[in-house]
């Protein structure tokens, strides 16, 4: 079964500062802040949520589509994704455009500052189910059976949560970072069409404000509405009923970037091979422990049989 997966396709620009912020921002000075960091060291990451999702689909053997938009910057990062015998189909190419980047300086007790520029990612618009739809049809590709929403250009997001509705393809609403670009009736709207809802539990929480509805009565507009918790694991809210997954602990903590998009890549191959809600969890749960223990959001490279085994042995069942 195919998915497709709307959102940002980003490179990722880590750095690392060896001192504290603390000490190089004077206080009664942030009015006039002028301060440089030495960053040592430096790393170029292929990033952002469709890319990472499509990722983590991919290892679980599932298969993506990435719908989404680039720069003229863009081909090492479309040669990834060939190398990887991922869909790029319906990545669009905007020459004029950089593809969008995050600057993410880290000092040595993992404060971040971070510097974003959406560029390319704001004429995700441009890009229309209908075409990936069609495109599929004609070419006996086979039925988009599912899709998910993550976060892009609002515009982009608004008008793909409305296409995947239309289209009659169950969806995943996943606004992430892009919740803070849209009032309490917009969300409403977008939650009241999609399938399910993913969120993290500090975005749950703004979600609740934003809307003036408590998760349970969210849940309640939604098959399943999942809400991860780190290390905590993660509650799914569906048929009137809190199922909690229980986080399975990874071999070593050393980048969480990525984990909630890993995390999101194990729950589409669950609702792509229609696995009950516990299972779901646990193999979403499981992807999003194998990835903090890899530096970069797609640099781990387990096999299927590899992450076959480590579920059975963390869980004590197959998937």
């Amino acid at each position: 079964m195919a998915s497709l997966i709307c959102g940002s396709i980003a490179y990722d620009t880590i750095m690392n500062f060896e001192g504290k912020f603390v000490d190089q921002i004077l206080p009664d000075q942030i009015h006039k802040l002028n301060v440089a960091f030495l960053v040592p060291t430096m790393r170029r990451e292929f990033g952002g949520c469709a890319g990472n999702i499509a990722y983590n689909l991919n290892l679980l053997g599932g298969d993506p589509i990435i719908m989404a938009t680039v720069g003229g910057d863009a081909d090492p990062y479309l040669e990834h994704l060939k190398r990887l015998e991922i869909n790029a189909c319906h990545i669009r190419t905007i020459p004029q455009a950089f593809t969008a980047q995050a600057m993410i300086t880290t000092d040595q007790v993992n404060n971040q500052i971070t510097a974003f520029h959406p560029g390319a990612m704001n004429e995700s618009h441009l890009n229309l189910v209908s075409k990936v739809v069609t495109e599929r049809t004609q070419n006996k590709k086979g039925a988009v059976h599912f899709g998910i929403v993550a976060p892009d250009g609002r515009q982009g997001m608004w008008e793909h949560c409305h296409q995947l509705a239309e289209a009659n393809i169950p969806f995943v609403f996943d606004p992430g970072q892009g919740l803070p670009m849209f009032n309490g009736p917009e969300l409403l709207e977008l939650i009241d069409i999609a399938s399910y809802l993913a969120v993290n539990d500090y975005e749950g929480e703004m979600l609740s404000q934003r809307t003036g509805l408590s998760l349970d009565k969210i849940a309640e507009r939604v098959k399943a509405l999942i809400v991860t918790k780190g290390a905590e694991g993660a509650d799914i809210y569906t048929q009137n009923k809190c199922i909690p997954i229980p986080p399975v602990p990874a071999e070593k903590l050393i980048d969480p970037t990525g984990c909630g998009d890993a995390f999101r890549g194990g729950l589409l191959f669950g609702l792509e091979n229609a696995m009950d809600w516990e299972t779901t969890g646990r193999l979403a749960s499981l992807m999003g422990s194998i990835k903090i223990s890899h530096q970069g959001p797609q640099n781990h490279q387990p096999s299927k049989d590899e992450i076959a085994a480590q579920f059975k042995s963390a869980f004590g069942f197959a998937f």
